[in-house]
């Protein structure tokens, strides 16, 4: 059987041929459109024909589109494109911003970047020349449609719940107008970006009690004054949590053992495990990079506490929860930490009201850390 290691250097040789096959495409999807050759299969652009001769999707043929336009103009960007500098997804946001005397510099500062990465350039590049500041709420409303034999509903009459609409017949196809994604950030320039909520009515409640609570000290709150100070107060509780505080204590004893048996590490050494590490996850994976994830990160310990690890900021590091659950089992083995995920899933099945039952001697040693 082949290794992981094998089936990655696999894969690694196949997402080469398939950049160098869309390079080669690209290549030749340019000249195609350079003598518009299109034109003599009836087609009224390169973009129907992509779409009716080829069979992709709209986006796709977009992107190719523009990528076979930028090679026209810009022929050095085919290098990029072969060797995944560039990917298809910035295509678009690249053409916006190039041009003959920029391009050189411009270039390879989208290299790497993923979609949202480059529109946010292109906001910086090419700031909205009118970025109008408002809060805007609108009602969500039920879809409906017209069921034969049924008269339409009266001009401003509330619209049809979706219990009531009869659903043995077959809805006639729709074209909704596009809708932004739920949660999106649109970039407008290199500082603002207009953002695009779904919320609940219980959150434009809390909303109006935040800006009611704020009246005095901040009169008149925008919507983004308002969540910005909740969000301050999220990232102020955390930081403390981390030991990261503005004015922190001098530790009264630097040089006294952790307390045998006990998981207590104390603030100092939390503030300089999370200010060494950057708040990232210091994992390292197969390809000898470290995970660098910021998403439900943790103090972990190198050697597993259980094995005689130390509170110190040498022994401790910074890791996400599916490393340091992935570091306990490579210890522990999966036997013996799937007993403690078992035993937190029963847990949460039974609620907090479920009678407690002494694990036995084996159990008392906590999961590993």
């Amino acid at each position: 059987m082949d290794t992981a290691h094998d089936l990655t250097r696999r894969l690694a040789e196949l997402l080469r041929s398939e950049r160098s096959a869309l390079a080669e495409f690209l290549l030749a999807l340019a000249a195609f459109h350079r003598d518009e050759r299109w034109r003599e299969l009836g087609h009224t652009s390169l973009f129907c024909f992509l779409r009716r001769e080829l069979g992709l999707s709209a986006g796709p043929a977009q992107q190719r589109k523009t990528a076979a336009e930028l090679i026209i103009d810009f022929p050095e960007v085919i290098g990029p494109l072969r060797d995944g500098r560039l990917c298809m997804s910035t295509v678009c946001d690249v053409q916006k911003v190039l041009t003959p005397e920029n391009w050189k510099d411009l270039l390879p500062r989208f290299f790497g970047l993923s979609h949202k990465e480059a529109e946010a350039l292109v906001a910086e590049l090419r700031p909205a020349e009118t970025v109008p500041l408002r809060s805007l709420v609108t009602a969500v409303r039920p879809a409906t449609r017209i069921v034969p034999g049924l008269a339409p509903p009266p001009v401003g009459a509330a619209p049809l719940l979706t219990s009531e609409v009869v659903t043995d017949i077959k809805p006639a196809p729709v074209h909704p107008a596009p809708v932004p994604p739920r949660d999106s950030a649109v970039p407008l320039t290199a500082d603002l970006r207009r953002v695009h909520y779904t919320v609940s009515k219980r959150f434009l409640d809390k909303l109006d009690r935040a800006r009611d609570a704020l009246s005095h000290s901040n009169p008149g709150a925008s919507v983004e004054q308002i969540l910005e100070k909740g969000l301050d107060l999220i990232l102020d509780r955390s930081a403390k949590r981390r030991g990261l505080v503005a004015k922190p204590r001098k530790a009264k004893v630097p040089s006294l053992p952790p307390v045998s048996g006990s998981r207590y590490v104390p603030a100092e050494v939390r503030r300089a495990v999370w200010e060494r590490d950057s708040g990232k996850c210091q994992f390292r994976l197969a390809s000898g990079e470290i995970c660098g994830s910021t998403y439900q990160v943790e103090i972990d310990h190198v050697t597993p506490f259980a094995r005689g690890g130390g509170a110190t900021a040498e022994e401790l590091r910074c890791a996400c929860k599916t490393h340091n659950d992935a570091a306990a089992r490579q210890a522990f083995g999966d036997a013996w930490m799937n007993r403690f995920t078992r035993r937190k899933r029963r847990a949460r099945e039974s609620g907090p009201d479920a009678p407690v039952t002494a694990p036995s001697a084996p159990e008392r040693l906590a999961p590993p850390g």
